[in-house]
């Protein structure tokens, strides 16, 4: 597992998000997806990625759920022959090379963590360079 960075840490533990058990439950899964996944906080959330190139970022705007919003970057690329298989049916597509996921509570961790860890390391090796 990726040891943890000390910004990270302090910004979950100043969350008052509703969800944060499931933040920090999902920062977990995430840092176990691949060892060489770093992480640091972009857009108010933690963010993860390969030696600092974000690909997957949390977004924890509404207070009811945890979104993991998988990019290619803060750039659009062209997304010309890009494609990505999610067999578990856990990504709604928001643009051809952005995907959304969405878990609303604890739940919803526990019965797709498993699938959650395989999708990011997937999604980060997919996506870098």
């Amino acid at each position: 597992m990726t040891s943890p960075s000390a910004d990270v840490d302090r910004f979950v533990a100043s969350l008052a998000h509703p969800l944060r058990d499931v933040v920090v439950a999902l920062r977990s899964a995430i840092l176990r997806a691949d060892p060489r996944v770093t992480e640091r906080i972009k857009w108010k959330a933690p963010s993860f990625g390969y030696a600092g190139d974000d690909r997957v970022t949390m977004n924890l705007h509404r207070p009811d759920q945890v979104q993991l919003v998988f990019h290619r970057g803060a750039k659009v690329r062209d997304s010309t022959g890009f494609s990505f298989d999610d067999p578990d049916g856990l990504l709604r597509w928001a643009a051809p090379d952005r995907a959304i996921l969405t878990l609303t509570g604890p739940d919803d961790l526990a019965t797709s963590e498993a699938a959650i860890v395989q999708l990011v390391a997937r999604w980060l090796a997919a996506t870098t360079d």
